[in-house]
Order: C-alpha cells, then sequence, then structure tokens
C-alpha cells in the first residue's frame, strides 16, 4: 500500500513539475534595438495534430506595423497552458506571440 502512495506522489509532482516549466518556455528575437515596451501586441497562434500544423499565420513584422526596432517573444503562456488541457484532447494547440515595440 505504501509503495503505491509513493508512485502516485512521484507521478502527481512530475506532472506538476511538467506544467509548471512548461509556462516558462519561450523564444525572444530582438530585431534592431528592441521595444522599449511602450507598445505591446499580442496574438494566438493555434496549432493541430500536436502542434504540427499551423491553423493560422502570426506574422510579427505585421505586428510590429512598420517598426525599426522591436522585440518578438513566443511562448506557450500560463493561459495557453489552460486551453491546451481542454483543446488538446482533438489535437489543437496554441501558443502567444507577443510583439513589443
Amino acid at each position: 500500500m505504501r509503495n503505491k502512495i509513493g508512485s502516485f506522489m512521484a507521478t502527481a509532482l512530475l506532472l506538476v513539475a511538467m506544467f509548471v516549466a512548461s509556462g516558462c518556455s519561450a523564444h525572444i528575437h530582438v530585431v534592431g534595438d528592441g521595444g522599449d515596451g511602450s507598445e505591446t501586441v499580442e496574438k494566438r497562434q493555434w496549432y493541430v495534430l500536436w502542434g504540427l500544423v499551423p491553423i493560422n499565420d502570426v506574422d510579427s513584422a505585421e505586428l510590429a506595423d512598420g517598426a525599426a526596432d522591436y522585440t518578438i517573444e513566443t511562448e506557450n503562456s500560463f493561459l495557453d497552458g489552460i486551453i491546451n488541457i481542454f483543446t488538446g484532447v482533438v489535437s489543437v494547440y496554441s501558443r502567444t506571440v507577443t510583439v513589443t515595440k
């Protein structure tokens, strides 16, 4: 009985750690001198088949709206994690693209 409880606790701890760590994954690209934080534009990117096929196109240059200096951050935010819990059942996933000018 004790062994089953220990195994369950280890599995639960691993799942919680994976969930928390997934919110920390981000890619940051700096264009020019980067954004100064005065304006931020955010758009959600959607994928099907476990992230293999994009549904919509998020153009970071379009989000920058002609700015010469900006920062692009692509991440799996906490909200994306919550959304993906429900949409992942049908293999639909999202991530957030943020452009800071």
